[in-house]
């Protein structure tokens, strides 16, 4: 038993040494002595956006940093007490030693998964689109439940939400959602979202209880901010304003403050009425229209890419990656990273990290492979 302990915790030592080859500690801490440097300063609080944003990726970087130099010192104390078990048996401290290996292994797996956001945006605030499909009630209900799930799972993980946009079916449910996921690495998390969620359920808006399939279209895009210098021309936009609207007399007023920025060339279009004014929710939108813009560029590059290379795989956006099954049995599947689970409730309360995992996993494979 003793030699299963030493084999296995020398499998997580290898597996640690690689995690930190990658995520660097010693590069971690540089960061943070140069933001504590930046933080010391008289006139750092001058610009709160600025700073909170400075303050947060301190926060972030001091807790990987913690994780990291907390497992280094478990697993030397794991070595240590395999070394004072074999000397001296003592079956309460084997039962305690077996506990502690096995939560080092599930610790280390969840760094490792956090090493595999490594993308150029992944540590940015996620722009999350909900759009309901084609099939009416039914497809604005199925939004509004994907809505739910994607609060609950930000609630749990502890990210900030700020509603942008919100338009509600005159029935049930909603036509579209936007909101921004705000805190370290929501992008890099909420990325594998991207795509079409089909739903399967006995339709609690027929009266005959048939079986129904619903479609809702999830877009997810960095928050880049201003990092990206990206150019819009005055005269292709189309500017609209209009009267905000939501559920229970949520995000309404009564002036007409909301506004809806369509870029002609392109048809992106971008809406926001989170703001009180006009102003503010125009240059939000512009915000979110120079993120959106951004990335459509860069999936133009990627489909070219593909071309060249002979790829024929579909690459667009509204691919279909994952169903939700109510009737006749239960099960949530990922149809790209073969994941799936019984326990819908659990995913439609936000419980989403066991398929956020596996696709991180699994696209990174996929990554390695190319």
């Amino acid at each position: 038993m003793i030699q299963d302990f030493r084999f296995k915790l020398e499998k997580l030592e290898n597996k640690f040494e690689n995690i930190k080859e990658i995520l660097k500690p010693e590069e971690l801490q540089k960061e943070i002595h140069h933001l504590d440097t930046q933080m010391g300063k008289p006139d750092f609080w001058e610009d709160p956006k600025k700073a909170q944003t400075i303050a947060s990726r301190r926060n972030f970087l001091a807790q990987k940093l913690e994780k990291i130099q907390d497992l280094e010192k478990r697993l030397n104390d794991a070595k240590e007490f395999i070394e004072l078990l074999d000397m001296e048996f003592d079956e309460e401290a084997q039962k305690e030693l077996e506990l502690e290996i096995n939560q080092l292994e599930k610790d280390i797996e969840q760094l490792e998964l956090s090493s595999l956001l490594s993308g150029e945006y992944d540590d940015k605030d996620a722009i999350v689109t909900l759009q309901a499909g084609s099939g009416g009630v039914e497809a604005c209900d199925w939004t509004e439940m994907l809505l739910r799930m994607y609060l609950r799972w930000a609630e749990k993980n502890g990210y900030q939400v700020e509603m942008v946009d919100y338009q509600p079916d005159d029935v049930a449910g909603i036509k579209s959602a936007t909101f921004i996921v705000k805190g370290p690495y929501a992008y890099g998390y909420l990325k594998g979202e991207q795509g079409v969620h089909r739903l399967v359920r006995i339709s609690p808006f027929d009266a005959n209880k048939r079986r129904h399939t619903s479609f809702s279209a999830v877009s997810v895009i960095p928050d880049i901010g201003d990092e990206v210098k990206v150019e819009i021309k005055e005269e292709d936009l189309r500017i609209d304003t209009f009267r905000a609207s939501g559920a229970g007399g949520q995000h309404v007023n009564t002036t007409d403050s909301a506004v809806r920025i369509v870029h002609i060339p392109t048809g992106i279009t971008v809406t926001c009425q989170s703001e009180r004014s006009q102003i503010q929710n125009r240059a939000k939108a512009m915000q979110m229209l120079k993120a959106k813009l951004y990335q459509y560029e860069l999936e133009k590059q990627k489909e070219k890419q593909k071309e060249l290379e002979g790829e024929k795989k579909d690459i667009t956006w509204g691919s279909q990656i994952r169903s939700y099954v109510f009737h006749p049995y239960q099960m949530v599947k990922d149809l790209r990273t073969g994941f799936e689970t019984g326990n819908i409730q659990a995913v439609m309360d936000g419980e989403l990290n066991e398929f956020i995992n596996s696709y991180l996993k699994w696209s990174a494979k996929s990554e390695a492979k190319n």
